[in-house]
């Protein structure tokens, strides 16, 4: 009751100075923060947040979070949610339009100013890098490193832990306006989904090792074409799949010495791959693969129903898939026995190298200039980095999916029957659920793995972490930048796709590569390059 009293008088006293100095504003209603708008907490506001422990405050407060909605559930209606805010004291109004529709109701409600006091799980295909440093240097987002030190220890030991952290959300004036995901569960380090081997078809060849250079694969790929490892006594073997070269692209590029289909830096020096010599090697290989019929000729103009089909007939020797089993139909057990594809070298590239995806993904959360209590939404949020937090949001609260055993391990509950799978109802349990959701991703303590989960930690830890790097780094661009960039992407992109798959099927010799190279020196690729190397070097003294 003092303390009430105290809030009382201490009120009505900013209410009598804010009249004497603004005669304008005699009819507004004065609250806590709405003196002045400042992108630090106030100390009268920081002093009633609780650094440690719950609740994160004393007295109740309601924020409004903007998020986009997978249709799930309400995310009132939440478990997860309504449990979080019983422990911190903080209730939400969500605004959560439906995934679809986001980016566009994000950009009204920038435009009109009546923006949400949190910007939650937007990813950075929404609040583009673009954004940030735009709505941050407006004032509109606010910086968030002052918060980060004093309130969230987790986040703050994640980037003492990995510097790249910070370099790759500190924007070009040395602010941060939003804070990524950090994945470091045991595929994080995965490029793309992998590509696998038919293991059956290993055994039935008497293969014990999966090759490691391109000679080797074009001489295994030979043998599925030619030796009948599927047993049907026809010419019906598909050596190697894709859609559009979209999934196996990268493990090949990196046989040649590319880490990206674009923009990579070599030592800290960036060049654009698809007009570099390891490039032509790649559409050599990969366009002999085609004309001899050990690249499915219907790689430029199937979908992927239509490769998943192929592998449930057992007719693919070397496939792409996030797990094997999603495009051959087997069990989990059955895919044990395919192997995932090494990564090979290659006589322009005696080494190994391999892209890394860096674990990190920006524009997850931001906090507006609207909000009263920016101190107690970074406290909010950095539970959701530790390990604590990152089990509580990631399967919810106990007596839903999970119940705890005896040994203290998770014992997983049979799922209701409406649901069609156990993601399914935890999509209505939690909101990590198909959207960038600010956490720490990672393996839950105490869940159970299964055989399979071991088996492909362990094929992880063999063929992708020794090797994989960060192709190029996580940059922001100026708004000059930025504009250029993507006026030379768009037609950049486009015709590099295009023959690509021209050179591969042999539609354009690789006669004509010199004049494929002077099209791209003529789409304004130097100062594409150039401008990502300004972004590199400041990335690089950051």
């Amino acid at each position: 009751m003092k303390k009430r009293l105290m809030l009382m008088l201490s009120a009505i006293l900013l209410f009598s100075i804010l009249v004497a100095c603004n005669s304008n504003d005699t009819g507004s209603e004065v609250n806590e923060g709405d003196s002045e708008q400042s992108n630090e907490p106030s100390s009268e506001e920081a002093g009633v947040v609780n650094k440690e422990g719950y609740p994160i405050v004393d007295e109740e407060i309601t924020l409004s979070l903007m998020a986009p909605g997978t249709g799930m559930a309400e995310w009132k209606d939440m478990p997860t949610l309504q449990q979080y805010s019983e422990m911190t004291n903080i209730q939400f109004d969500y605004i959560t339009p439906p995934i679809s529709d986001f980016q566009t109701r994000l950009n009204l409600v920038f435009a009109s100013g009546d923006v949400a006091d949190i910007i939650f799980a937007a990813g950075t295909g929404n609040l583009t890098p673009g954004m940030e440093v735009d709505y941050g240097q407006q004032g509109v987002l606010i910086p968030l490193e002052d918060l980060i030190a004093e309130y969230a220890p987790n986040f703050q030991a994640l980037m003492d832990e990995n510097p790249e952290i910070q370099r790759s959300i500190t924007t070009i004036d040395g602010h941060i306006y939003s804070l990524p995901v950090i994945n470091q569960h045991p595929t994080s380090a995965w490029p793309a989904g992998p590509l696998w081997y038919n293991g059956a078809w290993l055994d039935a060849l008497g293969v014990e090792e999966v090759p490691k250079t391109t000679d080797e694969l074009y001489d295994l790929l030979v043998r599925f074409k030619t030796e009948d490892p599927n047993g049907t006594g026809e010419d019906d073997t598909i050596p190697l799949i894709d859609v559009q070269m979209n999934s196996s692209r990268t493990w090949f590029l990196a046989a040649f010495g590319m880490k990206a289909w674009g923009i990579e830096d070599v030592d800290g020096t960036v060049r654009y791959a698809p007009m570099s010599e390891n490039y032509k090697e790649y559409l050599t290989y990969m366009n002999k693969l085609y004309a001899e019929g050990l690249l499915d000729p219907e790689t430029f103009s199937q979908s992927d129903e239509q490769k998943k089909a192929k592998g449930q007939e057992n007719r693919l020797g070397l496939f792409p898939d996030w797990f094997s089993f999603f495009t051959t139909g087997q069990t989990e057990e059955e895919a044990l026995n395919n192997p995932m594809f090494h990564p090979l070298t290659s006589p322009i590239s005696p080494e190994i190298v391999l892209p890394g995806n860096p674990g990190i993904s920006r524009g997850s959360f931001s906090i507006t200039s609207n909000n009263e209590h920016p101190d107690a939404s970074m406290r909010w949020v950095d539970y959701l980095y530790s390990k604590e937090g990152r089990d509580f949001f990631d399967q919810g609260p106990e007596g839903y999916l999970w119940e705890e055993g005896e040994g203290g391990e998770r014992i997983f509950l049979e799922v209701p029957s409406e649901y069609p799978s156990s993601e399914d109802y935890r999509g209505t349990l939690t909101p990590a659920y198909g959207i960038p959701v600010p956490m720490l991703v990672d393996l839950v303590d105490g869940a159970p793995r299964s055989e399979f989960d071991l088996f492909i930690e362990a094929e992880t830890q063999a063929k992708v972490d020794p090797y994989a790097e960060t192709p190029f780094p996580l940059v922001y661009l100026t708004d000059e930048e930025q504009d250029s960039v993507n006026t030379i992407e768009v037609d950049l992109r486009s015709y590099v796709e295009q023959m690509e798959a021209r050179f591969i099927t042999g539609v354009e010799p690789l006669s004509k590569w010199d004049d494929y190279v002077s099209t791209i020196e003529r789409m304004n690729v130097e100062e594409y390059v150039q401008i990502h190397q300004d972004a590199y070097d400041r990335w690089a003294s950051n």
